[in-house]
């Protein structure tokens, strides 16, 4: 994908060119799809922003109106944003409307960072040019009350767990107490969708949209409604997995680290974070990557670059990952100090990604605006496979149709782990 800078100078672009040159001192608009819980979002202000010298204004917003209002602006030639915060898929829409100036000259300023070498790729786009800065990373994983760890399969690894293992300990845990102690995060504001893209697909079809209603996809489905039946039922309206941590009413569960700190912080000596299950392709799991970029023709280059190498710095790196638990982008020696919840999770990051068997999932990208539409054909999808009983082959070749047709409508090329396409990722 090539990304080229508009020719034509508006009066708003001459404008910041010229402010380049003064003192950074007016309000720099720090637009971002992360950290937009009101907890996280006041966290970001006051203590991860807290000691910057000069004024940012923190704007969380989701995907769809982030993406709409860096795009409405960047057509207008006015544009107000200073600098953009997003997970990597978001960028890529960006580049093709030539809405992001690239950015080779402020990482070049922050050559002592050390900033994660495959991260800073990312960041390039495939193309040659570097349209973000990495920022900061985080995953999911699994988590479990240590009371659970008794009825775990003989011969289990809970570092190294089969599905096939899990399905077998959350029925010992049911038989053992009468109760469904596996949760997910079902719920309306959940991160559901993450597991079966990120996780499920991957661990058994090595796939998320080519294979999305092949045979091992089918047999995949059918092995998850049976592992429904030992789930929490309660499922379906959690959002933050830490919750029923916290009250017992799940024993073992699958969350973004984020959603999971508040337990690992209250209790630590309770809970274990550990690496998802593996399944026949691999153990398939989604590193999440959120990187720092400037829009084309913005107010205040300086104050974007100045705002960059304060939040790339290794002590704000640690302060943001004690305040919203997204791990460093720089490699760095974590503090003995760090809360005990961001110790358990470090572990699991890291086992999980160290992995033999290692098979990671890129957030979707290039969806654009569409990006709710991609999730809710897996939601679909799981709600008629698992919570109605529905047919599975009618109902993948039903939403493959709806996948196909979203692919079409985007030319999403593909991304890890399908293999790169031309165009349009397929489906079969």
């Amino acid at each position: 994908m090539k990304t080229m800078l508009k020719t034509g100078l508006s009066a708003a672009a001459v404008s910041a060119l010229l402010f380049t040159s003064l003192a950074v001192s007016a309000e720099t608009i720090f637009l971002s799809t992360q950290a937009r819980p009101i907890e996280e979002a006041e966290a970001m202000r006051n203590t991860v922003l807290g000691a910057y010298q000069g004024e940012v204004d923190y704007i969380p917003q989701e995907d769809g109106p982030f993406l709409n209002r860096v795009l409405a602006e960047a057509e207008a030639g006015d544009v107000s944003i200073g600098l953009l915060g997003a997970l990597h898929g978001n960028f890529p829409v960006l580049a093709g409307a030539d809405a992001l100036a690239p950015v080779d000259d402020i990482m070049a300023s922050l050559g002592d960072r050390k900033l994660i070498n495959t991260f800073v790729e990312l960041g390039k786009l495939g193309t040659d040019k570097q349209h973000y800065v990495p920022w900061m990373q985080a995953s999911y994983v699994m988590a479990a009350n240590r009371e659970a760890l008794q009825y775990l399969p003989e011969g289990a690894d809970v570092m190294a767990l089969t599905y096939d293992q899990l399905a077998t300990w959350s029925a010992n845990v049911q038989t053992a107490t009468g109760e469904r102690k596996l949760g997910f995060p079902a719920g309306r504001k959940g991160l559901m969708h993450r597991f079966f893209q990120g996780y499920l697909y991957p661990s058994f079809t090595n796939s998320v949209v080519t294979e999305y209603r092949g045979e091992k996809a089918a047999a995949m489905w059918a092995g998850f409604r049976d592992l429904w039946k030992t789930v929490n039922p309660r499922s379906t309206s959690y959002d933050f997995m830490q919750e029923p941590l916290l009250a017992g009413e799940v024993w073992i569960a699958f969350d973004h680290t984020a959603r999971l700190m508040d337990a690992f912080n209250q209790r630590p000596d309770d809970f274990i974070a550990f690496p998802a299950p593996a399944g026949p392709e691999g153990r398939g799991f989604m590193p999440v990557v959120a990187g720092l970029a400037v829009p084309a023709n913005g107010p205040d280059r300086a104050a974007a670059a100045k705002l960059i190498d304060y939040m790339t710095r290794p002590e704000t790196q640690i302060a943001t990952l004690k305040a919203i638990g997204f791990f460093p982008a720089i490699e760095m020696d974590l503090p003995d100090d760090l809360p005990r919840g961001v110790q358990i999770a470090g572990a699991a990051v890291s086992a999980q990604s160290a992995s033999p068997d290692a098979n990671p999932s890129l957030l979707p990208v290039g969806l654009g605006d569409k990006g709710r539409e991609f999730n809710k054909v897996f939601m679909d999808t799981f709600q008629l496979i698992v919570l109605r009983k529905a047919d599975i082959a009618e109902t993948l070749d039903r939403q493959a149709g709806n996948l196909r047709k979203l692919m079409e409508e985007t030319g999403a090329p593909c991304w890890a782990p399908d293999p790169s396409s031309a165009g349009a990722c397929p489906v079969k």
